[in-house]
């Protein structure tokens, strides 16, 4: 099972702690807005991909809305990644509560 996080939550404990973001959005949505420093895995590549995703440490996964993240991380848990936390409301959410001058889509 995995954990749910707020981006505020998220964009704090960043800060002082080691997270590794993975953002499962397609390369498209990545054009008009991303994060720094994330891992970039599009949903559909993610069985094939898998092993690209360092294994320790948090994991916080992303998308545009909290959908497919939550999907990618359900599929991470059940594969035993420890640590794993979907980002609630994805980068939509992001660009409302941590950074609004973020491009909304």
């Amino acid at each position: 099972m995995f954990a749910e996080i707020e981006p505020s939550e998220l964009a704090i404990t960043r800060q002082s702690e080691a997270w590794l973001v993975l953002d499962v959005r397609e390369d498209w949505e990545r054009e008009i807005v991303s994060l720094p420093d994330t891992i970039n895995i599009p949903l559909g590549e993610l069985v094939a991909r898998v092993d690209e995703i360092p294994d320790d440490g948090k994991l916080a996964v992303l998308c545009h809305g909290g959908m497919r993240s939550a999907q990618a991380a359900g599929f991470l848990a059940h594969r035993g990644r420890p640590q794993v936390f979907n980002v609630t409301g994805g980068i939509d959410r992001w660009a409302v509560d941590v950074e609004p001058s973020l491009p909304r889509y």
